[in-house]
């Protein structure tokens, strides 16, 4: 089949090649065959993210005839980071596919913008971003909510306005939300357990560091690991959970400890004079964690940022032995996996994720119909299978 293909794609070669001499332009035949070439290979980069979106209709830009000049609104949780990033990419091939099938130039062109607060899950900077992105009516939005809560008056006034709203990556009970794409954050989180219960031998206690409480991803992964844990892992307890966005309500639980002589940090003796809450770090916490649960076997983490947490603080405190299993897989994350230091990873398909929700938005404003719910999909992926070719098309 391979040199079938070797010789069809050879024939092509020569026909266009033939066809070029004859018009006396050589050098633009071998152009436009590089071009070819380009773009075949950057679908090939892309095609296997799509593959893994359901429904299918999902993966594609068939049948999304938007009027010329359209504005989608997309908001993220952060302005930057690699998922977020991978998102963005999604979304902007999404309306490149949708431009180039609709044969939209200049001002026909459907416009997007990708936007998100730059301090990564600041809920006020989103909330005045969705706010300035109603003010544009868009014939769509889409957005990753910091918090599941705090954006229900906006939506009200996107209903008001007839703006529908897609949201993606994390989503809400909000009954006007036209669909949610996302990965499936009960069946990854439950399947994280398991691959955790058997690192530790089924047996053993387990710390969950989440990067925040408030979105609805973050919840559902942390409950349906603890979920799963409790229902098949009978002799695996998770003992304890630290949510970054909390760390004000941990620096009071260490300082009360410190204060009521439970607990000393480090090389200190009991303090004379009352430690203040905000005297205890971040650094200080975690240590207080691992203190107090010293048979700790593993730590789960429910995102990236919580993932690399937990790496630099295992390091810190030597603890080699400890198995951590978590979501997403940018460098810091993938360097860590090569070293041996993370057990696996929960990889998520953002820039499928950024495509699908594109589409979603696009069939809304169409008033076309969506699904409830968009899979974007996930892949477990470990120090062992990180090289394979199918692997590496998923990671950003």
């Amino acid at each position: 089949m391979k040199r079938l293909w070797n010789a069809v794609a050879a024939a092509l070669c020569v026909t266009m090649l033939a066809s070029a001499c004859a018009s006396g332009n050589v050098s633009d035949a071998k152009a436009d065959n590089s071009e070819d070439k380009k773009k075949k290979s950057t679908e090939k980069e892309y095609q296997g993210c799509l593959d893994m979106i359901q429904p299918r209709a999902y993966s594609n830009i068939n049948g999304l005839n938007l009027e010329p000049g359209s504005y989608i609104s997309i908001i993220g949780k952060s302005a930057d980071g690699q998922y977020w990033e991978a998102v963005e990419k999604g979304v902007l091939q999404a309306v490149s596919d949708l431009n180039k099938e609709l044969g939209y130039k200049g001002k026909d062109k459907i416009k997007v913008t990708y936007s998100g607060p730059a301090t990564a899950y600041d809920v006020d900077e989103q909330v005045n971003i969705l706010d300035e992105e109603l003010d544009r009516y868009p014939v769509a939005l889409g957005i990753a909510m910091v918090d599941a809560k705090a954006c229900d008056v906006q939506f009200d006034l996107a209903a008001e306005g007839d703006i529908p709203v897609v949201a993606f990556d994390s989503g809400s009970d909000y009954q006007g939300l036209m669909a949610t794409v996302e990965s499936d954050n009960d069946k990854s989180a439950r399947a994280a357990a398991d691959k955790m219960a058997e690192a530790i031998d089924d047996a053993g206690e387990i710390i969950i560091f989440a990067n925040d409480s408030k979105s609805k991803s973050s919840q559902e992964r942390e409950q349906s690991f603890a979920a799963q844990v409790a229902e098949q892992h009978p002799n695996v307890d998770v003992v304890d959970a630290y949510h970054k966005d909390q760390l004000p309500e941990m620096q009071k639980r260490v300082a009360d400890e410190i204060n009521a002589g439970t607990y000393l940090r480090d090389g200190e003796e009991q303090p004379t004079e009352e430690i203040a809450p905000d005297s205890i770090s971040e650094e200080d916490v975690i240590k207080y964690l691992f203190a107090k649960h010293p048979d700790v076997k593993g730590c789960y983490a429910t995102s990236g940022e919580a993932v690399n947490m937990v790496v630099d603080a295992v390091d810190r405190l030597e603890r080699k032995d400890l198995k951590i299993i978590g979501y997403d897989a940018d460098e810091a994350e993938m360097e860590a996996l090569s070293d041996g230091k993370i057990t696996g990873l929960i990889v998520q398909n953002p820039f499928g994720m950024g495509y699908a929700t594109v589409v979603a938005a696009a069939r809304a404003a169409m008033k076309a119909g969506n699904e409830a719910v968009v899979n974007t999909g996930y892949t477990w992926v470990t120090e062992e299978n990180y090289k394979e070719k199918d692997i590496k098309k998923l990671l950003y």
